[in-house]
């Protein structure tokens, strides 16, 4: 039994809200007819008085007096008839006032040619819209910081590339949000605010005044500062990821050059996870770690989670500010560990589950399998709490079966720490489940359920069952009594070493693009020279963001001071035409400015605004600027230069702000929104 995704929870709590407010709209309507019917009652009643008062019967005798049953009559239908004619004449005092000026001629012409313009107008304007990733992150949507699921750095990094190129962008946006009509946003402005953080805009929101009023969007994001990682590094840099890079691969088909090295996936799992250099390796068998196994065909490497995929996939990640207090219970499986590497040894882990008194899914089985499928861990577990329903027909686990267990979560816990290595590899399907049982974190991940599919979507997700009858020919979990943790954990393995025999996009439609099983099983060994050109110009244009931006006679400006400018100078390539502020002209392809402070690098960056499609303006807010006395002015500042650059941006331009967020503290946040015409009423109201 598998916990419920972030998607179906989502889709859960949606319901909930709308219920909610259908209720809330039923009572509202019930309480509007309760006092029409108040009012109809008392009307009626003061007809009556009147009538009594100007009668000349006494109040006792009217109220004795009892009127033949034919004149009763005779009154309903007057008041019924009376009634008719006051709707017939309201009805048709409605359809006068409806009642629309028949337009023709000249006139008729240019009103349809005007809305026919308007309509035309409309269809061709950039749109920016969040999706259920970016809602969830979204300052708007969930006001409290626990209920939000911040994106990463790199997401935003996808936008700005998608907002240049569109489909052609190596990276797309779709897990978080969708931009229409990329081809018609003029040019994209960044500006980055290191220093300031999702706390200071929270605690300080009525100062950045010119933020909230026109930048629409505002998402929190996992900023390299939270984990010690660099915000240029993460911003500039383009890396070949694999999992990511679907149009370019689809196109060519393999991702074995393109996905040559790893060093990305494993330099941010290090930022987060406690990692050191193994004391015991040094340059001589370094270079026989990096030599493969004869069973594999590319580095298993190449199959980890990298950490945002982790996040996405709902997996335990030791990340500071919110998440670190959604997984503050959880242990890791080792105190520290080493770079995994080619030779890194692989366990097959799955866990069965039993829903107890919390409503919650507890441990009741673990099994550990080794990559030559001998058990090394299997063991029953009596769970915190009774037991409600076993999920035999799932689970496996049965009353009986867990007579006489005292082995409990803890003990589980300490006999994988250390049993596991430091360099261990965990395998399995939708390992996040089993590793929220275990209440446990580990940073080397392969899940069968993301490297394999047969579905052409990312997230749609194919059954381990399905996965070994269709690559491996066998039957798993036809047992009528329940599911086995230890045939899971070999299954799992075995689909793995499969596809370590074969290539990177075996088994994958997605990094394939088509769907056709047959065309799944083959193995992609032959390359022709179009694909090892192309992996070579991919090697070469994918190693930082001005690269991409200077495609299609594009041109780009950094802007910054001399610090800011030397980081950055590390993605700017030999290839690139590169020209300083001054002597910069059409022929060149990124222009350097270097300011001498802040608010120099904001001016010079409004006034260059309109000649580039891509500016990113970078600049630090040094800490003593944000002391007590100086951290207002300093807000202030920062919201008048927001300003002015909103001013100097072309109409239909994408803005991007960013604060990077606080060193190894609170996260960051981005404010997102495309420049629109003021309609020419709110004009003459303004």
């Amino acid at each position: 039994m598998k916990n419920l995704t972030t998607k179906q929870l989502q889709r859960i709590e949606k319901k909930k809200k709308k219920m909610a407010a259908l209720l809330e709209i039923t009572k509202l309507n019930d309480k509007d007819r309760e006092a029409k019917i108040l009012a109809l009652k008392k009307s009626a009643e003061d007809d009556k008085s009147n009538d009594t008062d100007s009668s000349d019967i006494s109040m006792e005798e009217s109220t004795t007096r009892k009127r033949p049953y034919d004149e009763d009559i005779k009154e309903t239908n007057l008041e019924i008839t009376a009634e008719k004619e006051c709707i017939e004449d309201t009805k048709e005092a409605d359809v006068l006032a409806n009642k629309k000026p028949r337009l023709s001629g000249d006139e008729y012409l240019k009103l349809r040619q005007e809305l026919r313009e308007r309509k035309k107008k409309l269809k061709v304007l950039p749109r920016f819209t969040l999706k259920a990733a970016g809602e969830s992150a979204s300052l708007t949507v969930n006001v409290k910081s626990e209920d939000r699921v911040p994106i990463f750095l790199s997401d935003v990094q996808h936008l700005l590339l998608y907002s240049l190129h569109g489909h052609h962008s190596p990276y797309l946006p779709t897990r978080w949000c969708h931009l229409e009509k990329y081809n018609r946003v003029t040019h994209t402005i960044v500006f980055v605010v290191e220093g300031l953080s999702l706390y200071h805009f929270m605690a300080y929101e009525s100062i950045f005044s010119h933020i909230t009023s026109k930048l629409e969007h505002r998402v929190e994001v996992v900023t390299p500062t939270a984990y010690g990682g660099s915000v240029v590094e993460d911003l500039a840099a383009v890396p070949i990821t694999g999992i990511q890079c679907d149009r370019l691969l689809k196109q060519y088909g393999s991702l074995e050059t393109a996905m040559k090295t790893t060093g990305d996936v494993i330099k941010l799992l290090r930022t987060v996870f406690p990692m050191h250099r193994d004391p015991s390796v040094n340059a001589e068998n370094l270079k026989k770690l990096s030599e493969l196994p004869i069973t594999d065909k590319f580095p298993r490497t190449k199959l980890l989670l990298s950490l945002c995929q982790m996040v996405e996939e709902n997996y335990p990640v030791p990340l500071k500010g919110v998440l670190a207090k959604k997984y503050g219970n959880y242990i890791m499986t080792k105190d520290a560990y080493v770079e995994a590497n080619a030779k890194s040894p692989m366990f097959g882990l799955d866990c069965e589950m039993c829903k107890t008194t919390t409503g919650d899914l507890e441990l009741t089985r673990i099994s550990l399998v080794d990559e030559r499928m001998n058990i090394i861990y299997d063991s029953l577990v009596k769970p915190d709490n009774p037991i409600t329903d076993y999920l035999t027909r799932f689970s496996g686990i049965t009353k009986e079966m867990l007579k006489g267990v005292t082995t409990t979560l803890s003990d589980v816990q300490q006999a994988l720490r250390k049993l596991l290595p430091m360099d261990a590899i965990l395998v399995g399907q939708s390992l996040n489940s089993d590793l929220h049982t275990l209440k446990m974190m580990h940073p080397y991940i392969i899940d069968t359920s993301v490297i394999f599919n047969i579905t052409g979507d990312r997230y749609r997700k194919t059954k381990l069952q399905t996965l070994v009858r269709e690559f491996l020919g066998e039957r798993i979990q036809q047992n009528q009594s329940g599911h086995c943790s230890t045939e899971d954990s070999q299954a799992s393995m075995k689909l793995v070493q499969l596809k370590l025999a074969n290539s990177v996009d075996y088994g994958d439609a997605v990094l394939l693009g088509r769907c056709d099983m047959n065309a799944l099983k083959m193995e992609v060994g032959k390359r022709t020279d179009e694909h090892k050109s192309f992996k070579t110009e991919v090697r070469k244009y994918a190693t930082s963001i001005f690269k991409h931006v200077a495609k299609d006679q594009k041109t780009a400006a950094i802007v910054g001071n001399a610090e800011v400018m030397n980081e950055y100078s590390k993605y700017l390539t030999s290839s690139i035409s590169i020209m300083d502020d001054e002597n910069f002209d059409k022929n060149d392809q990124v222009r350097l400015v270097i300011a001498d402070n802040d608010k120099q690098a904001v001016t010079r960056a409004s006034q260059i605004a309109m000649e580039h499609a891509f500016i990113l303006c970078h600049i630090r807010i040094e800490q003593e600027k944000l002391k007590d006395d100086k951290i207002e002015k300093t807000f202030r500042n920062v919201n008048k230069w927001v300003h002015k650059l909103w001013q100097h941006m072309a109409l239909n331009g994408l803005a991007c702000v960013i604060f990077a967020g606080e060193n190894n503290a609170s996260n960051g946040v981005c404010f997102i929104n495309l420049k629109r015409e003021v309609p020419e009423d709110c004009k003459i109201r303004a």
